[in-house]
């Protein structure tokens, strides 16, 4: 009976252990990526990096008025996942996160945060947060309106489940930046086609020490599209293209009253706080302002040094905001010294020759414009953070405020009740 005992021993091990592989290979088929719970896994390389622009930067939500924009992995959050929306704040439902690992998903339930800046459009910049195991590891997202799964249950995705995914960005929280400082432009739209100050501009830019600029783009005129190319291909500049007007009727202004519309100033905050998370792991600065405006040091002499000044070196501060002062274009230098006769055919403002600046008025809160570290600012408005995880600074109008060359806001101000302020000239022979 030794060698049956023995034989017998062997085919019970030999089945314990076939048993165990087919489990394991049941539990694996079953529960896909949630083994891997805690380990890294590679990002799935079909989709774009965070440098690279997405083809299709506004995304409807099926069954729904609302949009998503982008989505990125929030590190600070615990790593959900933040997706940057546009909401119809009358016609809230409930909305529902799909997030994948390869062919794997999970339907988890969205928290919608409406931002409170919306200026009293109907539409208005919306975080979508999704929570639940292992977004970490998430390649791709999808906002629905009805939940494809059991709620919060693994289930393996099929291509004719028509569901619009986004890509996720930000995957790694990395400490070291590709630039420096990035400037964010939003919301260029219409037959705007103001070549000469936008060239200026963005030369101007480049001597204070700015590596990229982005700028959304609905629409321009025809000289400014062929000098926004000119500078994309020079690799400063990253164009954005922001079709929202095939979407929704934006408006041209700033609130819904006067100016009408369904979204705040064709997107204006809606572009700003993508662009945050956009740059949040490439750039260590981001300048948030227009296309007609530069913030300008005073005392030094680019924005490197700025930021290197004792007043400015502080960790905590995570937004500082610059003085937003206004120089009118109706107001010329006296001698004509930057009349450049070859510029005389360039459509657009010569910004060398407008040097006077309107005073503060009396019980008004001048307006700002921000340099922020992405990393420590949650949501933004136009003129200040809306939500921050750090101290906000306002930078001595003496050390720093912007050139912001436009339409006067005191404009029965005479010349001699001006400011004469002629910085940009320091930079006549470089610019």
């Amino acid at each position: 009976t030794g060698p049956w005992l023995k034989m017998n021993r062997q085919r019970t091990l030999f089945a314990l252990i076939l048993l165990l592989v087919v489990l394991t290979i049941l539990w694996i088929l079953k529960y896909g990526p949630n083994i891997f719970i805690g380990e890294p896994i590679v990002p799935n390389t079909d989709f774009k990096n965070d440098s690279e622009p997405l083809q299709d930067s506004i995304t409807p939500i099926k069954h729904t008025e609302h949009l998503m924009v982008s989505a990125f992995i929030d590190h600070r959050f615990s790593k959900a996942i933040r997706v940057i929306s546009i909401i119809r704040r009358d016609k809230l439902q409930p909305l529902y996160c799909s997030y994948c690992v390869g062919s794997f998903c999970r339907t988890v339930d969205a928290k919608v945060i409406i931002h409170s800046d919306h200026f009293g459009f109907s539409f208005a910049a919306t975080d979508v947060l999704c929570r639940g195991p292992n977004t970490k590891a998430a390649t791709k997202v999808a906002i629905t309106a009805t939940a494809p799964n059991k709620s919060g249950e693994l289930y393996q995705f099929q291509d004719d489940d028509h569901v619009n995914f986004l890509p996720i960005r930000n995957t790694v929280a990395k400490n070291t930046f590709k630039y420096k400082f990035t400037v964010c432009i939003s919301s260029l739209f219409g037959a705007y086609n103001n070549v000469l100050q936008f060239v200026q501009t963005l030369e101007m830019y480049k001597l204070l020490g700015v590596e990229h600029v982005v700028i959304y783009n609905t629409s321009c005129g025809p000289d400014l599209e062929k000098l926004l190319q000119k500078y994309q291909e020079e690799g400063f500049l990253e164009i954005v293209p922001w079709p929202i007007d095939q979407f929704l009727t934006p408006s041209p202004g700033w609130n819904a009253k006067d100016f009408g519309g369904e979204l705040h100033y064709y997107g204006q905050l809606v572009t700003l706080n993508e662009c945050i998370y956009r740059h949040m792991y490439q750039s260590r600065y981001v300048l948030l302002n227009d296309i007609d405006e530069i913030i300008m040091p005073y005392q030094h002499p680019d924005l490197p040094s700025l930021m290197q000044s004792p007043q400015l070196m502080d960790d905590s501060v995570g937004v500082f905001l610059i003085q937003n002062p206004i120089f009118p274009y109706t107001q010329f230098e006296d001698n004509g010294t930057f009349k450049r006769p070859q510029w005389k055919d360039i459509p657009g403002v010569n910004i060398m020759e407008h040097i006077y600046r309107e005073p503060d008025r009396p019980f008004v809160y001048p307006p700002s414009k921000m340099i922020i570290n992405p990393r420590k600012v949650v949501q933004t408005s136009v003129h200040s953070p809306l939500i921050n995880l750090g101290n906000v600074y306002k930078v001595p109008f003496e050390l720093c405020h912007i050139v912001h060359v436009r339409v006067p806001l005191q404009g029965r101000l005479s010349k001699q009740q001006l400011i004469v302020d002629n910085r940009v000239w320091d930079f006549n022979q470089t610019l």
